[in-house]
């Protein structure tokens, strides 16, 4: 892929062609030939990103070349909305806390470049700031407020308004960040599309092991993409790629989500895609949907403080609670009597205004069916954790003991109302990769859950496709690739 820094006067940037062809603003919007509509990579250090601006035209005309361009028009207009600060998530108000806690002042400035501050205690604030307002030299303001510090402006800065002391550090910023492999041209064989999939190393059940990640990235290959497992630090690359897997566990209130939202908004194929995200994140959704479309599954019941006992005695003893977020068997408990209930619900209702219950239904396992694209991809048995009820126990001390067994089965071979039950479970969340898990009860399919964010483990789900797994989730982010290509050119 081509690399260029779009810059207001070449002559006076002063990295050379270190990190791509140096050209002038002028040069790129009005061009001596039609750019090529693949395989350009812009870097937009205009001096100015302001509204009808020179560098607000750039990254504007950029994605309606489809070129690749940091920082995009979506970045560039968050930065110019009046009051944008505002909505910012808590994680970052906490990271601002403690990153000014100790100041003695109650102003303070934070100059970031390239996602880089020179002070080692902002750069985690400044690496944040990045990922939410992906553009090359920023300047962050913030005040101290009664009670804690608030952030009252983040603007863009041209390379001529760096403090003369700054520039060899931001020099350097640039070179790393223009160094990276990822801007590296592209070697050997080439490639159709850009895949990132979004991992977490640091998981400790995420939902594809390394194995399966390595089938994940193989298949992808075979099938035209160029590969990189990209991280939480990523954020503000999202644009670079073509389509974006996301193999870390998902949630609303999460990095995930919103890596899923930018992608969507950047015309990315996504899987998980922020709606299905939001519909199977949310055990309250799930239930008011599956009950509206008549799909069969434990009795249940939406409490809300005041009306836990109505809810109790509608629903008898031993239930399971869950809260609405949880996943994994995470956030999932039982009461097997009123005490426990309502000390349960406590807990629960301090941070969600509703909790689900349900029936305890008990069985030797949960069926696992995979879902892509409204059709069953595989079937699992998940068999219950030794001596536990759920197929997780996160509280044993025994590793061996955390998860039970596993069986695979065919499509073909496991019960077609399990399975028939499964899809149309999973196609009211939309059209991506589910994992559908259904209790049988005396032949009679009941759906537990819906998950976003399947795990595709190797040697697991993968038993009976084998290879054949990781070529159909690829290529069905291929369809969505060429499937937003067609509807962008009619």
């Amino acid at each position: 892929m081509n690399r260029f820094i779009v810059v207001d006067d070449p002559a006076a940037w002063p990295l050379g062609e270190h990190g791509g062809k140096v050209i002038s603003v002028s040069d790129y919007l009005v061009p001596a030939e039609p750019w090529p509509a693949r395989g350009i990579r812009v870097f937009n250090l205009a001096r100015s990103y302001g509204y009808q601006s020179r560098g607000y035209y750039v990254s504007l005309l950029a994605e309606a070349r489809g070129h690749k361009v940091i920082p995009d028009i979506r970045s560039i207009q968050d930065l110019n909305a009046p009051g944008f600060v505002r909505f910012l998530p808590a994680e970052l108000d906490a990271l601002m806390q403690k990153s000014l806690g100790r100041l003695k002042s109650d102003d303070f400035v934070l100059s970031i470049y390239f996602g880089r501050n020179m002070a080692a205690q902002h750069q985690s604030l400044a690496a944040a700031l990045f990922r939410l307002f992906p553009v090359p030299f920023l300047r962050a303001k913030f005040s101290r407020g009664q009670k804690k510090w608030n952030l009252r402006g983040v603007r863009a800065i041209p390379m001529d308004e760096i403090p003369a002391a700054h520039m060899d550090f931001a020099k350097d910023a640039a070179r790393q960040y223009f160094g990276r492999s990822r801007y590296q041209p592209a070697r050997g064989r080439h490639y159709r599309y850009d895949l990132a999939i979004l991992v977490n190393p640091d998981e400790e059940s995420p939902p594809s092991d390394k194995a399966a990640l390595g089938h994940f990235v193989q298949a992808a290959r075979r099938q035209g993409f160029s590969v990189e497992l990209i991280g939480r630090d990523d954020y503000p690359r999202i644009a670079e790629f073509d389509a974006l897997f996301i193999r870390e566990t998902t949630a609303v209130n999460h990095h995930t989500w919103r890596f899923s939202r930018r992608a969507q908004t950047e015309g990315l194929a996504v899987i998980d895609d922020p709606d299905s995200i939001l519909r199977c994140g949310n055990k309250v959704y799930l239930a008011e949907t599956l009950r509206a479309a008549r799909i069969p599954m434990p009795r249940t019941e939406v409490i809300q403080r005041g009306g836990r006992r109505d809810a109790l005695a509608r629903l008898g003893l031993p239930c399971v609670l869950k809260a609405p977020d949880s996943s994994f068997s995470q956030g999932v408990a039982r009461a097997a009597t009123e005490a426990e209930f309502l000390d349960l619900t406590d807990r629960m209702l301090g941070a969600s205004e509703l909790v689900i219950a349900q029936e305890f239904v008990p069985t030797e396992f949960d069926w696992r069916v995979g879902v892509l694209e409204g059709a069953p991809l595989f079937v699992c048995r998940y068999f219950m954790a030794r001596g536990h009820w759920q197929i997780y126990n996160w509280s044993s001390r025994r590793r061996r003991d955390i998860s039970g067994d596993f069986d695979t089965w065919s499509v073909e071979d496991a019960p077609p109302a399990v399975v028939e039950t499964a899809v149309r479970a999973a196609r009211l969340m939309g059209d991506g990769l589910y994992g559908v898990d259904v209790k049988e009860v005396d032949g009679r399919p009941l759906v537990v859950e819906v998950n976003d964010n399947p795990s595709v483990d190797a040697g697991v789900e993968d038993k009976v496709l084998g290879r054949q797994l990781y070529e159909r989730i690829v290529a069905s982010l291929a369809r969505r690739i060429e499937a937003r290509r067609e509807g962008r050119l009619r």
